[in-house]
């Protein structure tokens, strides 16, 4: 199983000067977190870092605890360029891949052998969990125009299983038709390819915001 991780992302939504996921959380940076976790899965073989050329240096000191190799890939501007190049950096014997988020940092080994374990049964998955929230669509003027039945709604997480070959054939066609996703899963379900959901619980959390580093602190101090 090859796992590409998203790292090319920037501090923006934090408020930082520096990519979030070099901040420290618990006393090691985030990033740190989340190679520990993916070396620690007995299903990953083969780990990829998708990042910026500042972050760089900094993202390879770091690569030791994942306990195994880890390959340096360049990102683009946006995270489905990044992906893409990530995928064409795979190795050639690569069938199927793992992409998940860096700042996911909570996420168990055992989260990720279920998800390898899933894919490799056939067809493409993603970590997920049940949404607990009403949910409310909300026009541009900030006026409720819907409520969603809460029983039928997950919300996205990562990792996200598929095959490389059909992973890439989204890909493409995202350029030709120039689709713009949040999410590798989403090209799957615009071109009709299903997309199976395993719940990884609630506390696989993004690390996006200040009070993120604050949850994640407190969970990772409870480990």
């Amino acid at each position: 199983m090859h796992l590409l991780i998203a790292a090319a992302g920037s501090g923006r939504r934090m408020g930082a000067d520096r990519n979030k996921l070099l901040l420290a959380v618990h006393g090691r940076p985030v990033l740190a977190w989340t190679l520990e976790a993916a070396g620690a899965a007995a299903s990953i073989d083969w780990i990829g870092v998708i990042g910026q050329p500042v972050d760089q240096p900094a993202m390879a000191a770091l690569f030791h605890h994942a306990g195994q190799p880890v390959t340096w890939i360049e990102g683009g501007s946006t995270r489905q360029e990044s992906v893409e190049r990530g995928l064409q950096a795979l190795p050639g014997d690569a069938r199927h891949v793992l992409i998940h988020d860096g700042a996911r940092c909570l996420l168990s080994p055992q989260v990720f052998n279920r998800c390898a374990e899933a894919l490799l049964k056939g067809g493409a998955v993603i970590a997920a969990t049940p949404v607990t929230d009403t949910i409310k669509r909300v026009d541009s003027q900030g006026v409720i125009t819907d409520t969603p039945n809460r029983s039928e709604l997950w919300a996205a997480q990562t990792p996200q299983g598929f095959s490389v070959s059909e992973l890439r054939e989204g890909h493409a066609q995202a350029r030709a038709r120039n689709w713009v996703v949040t999410d590798d899963a989403s090209l799957f379900e615009r071109l009709g390819w299903p997309v199976r959901v395993l719940d990884a619980g609630p506390g696989n959390i993004k690390v996006t915001t200040p009070f993120d580093l604050t949850v994640a602190a407190a969970v990772l101090a409870q480990r």
